[in-house]
């Protein structure tokens, strides 16, 4: 296995990426948009396919929702091992600025930083920084 990366299908694709480009950095990268696609004809200006490169071994693989119903559920979460305090810091606050603060940002008995916010998509990030 070379890497798992998380496949986030969400309405409004392209407004989101840059939502989470502020959220986490990185760039933007192999955007696929459905135009002119045959098999994707009657969702012109969804997006099909979107990357964000977080850095070399962090990415996270975006698409539009195409004819599906979108539940916001809570038996995921996606972990986060940061890299810093003040990466962690800046990543709590972009993604609660419009979400949903599960576990405030704190000091854990196992030597670490961590918190848990659902982000204004209801995607549940799991924030861990070791010390």
């Amino acid at each position: 296995m070379k890497y798992i990366a998380p496949y986030i299908r969400i309405e409004h694709c392209n407004e989101e990426l840059d939502y989470y480009q502020k959220a986490f950095g990185g760039e933007i990268k192999n955007t696929q948009m459905a135009d002119g696609i045959k098999m994707f004809k009657g969702h012109e200006g969804k997006c099909i396919h979107a990357e964000l490169h977080i850095n070399k071994s962090c990415q996270i693989h975006f698409s539009d929702v195409f004819d599906t119903t979108i539940v916001k559920g809570n038996s995921i979460l996606l972990l986060l091992e940061l890299e810093s305090e003040e990466e962690i810091k800046r990543i709590y606050s972009n993604l609660a600025e419009a979400g949903e603060i599960q576990m405030e940002l704190q000091d854990t008995f196992w030597g670490a930083k961590h918190a848990i916010v659902n982000d204004k998509n209801g995607i549940a990030w799991e924030l861990n920084f070791t010390k």
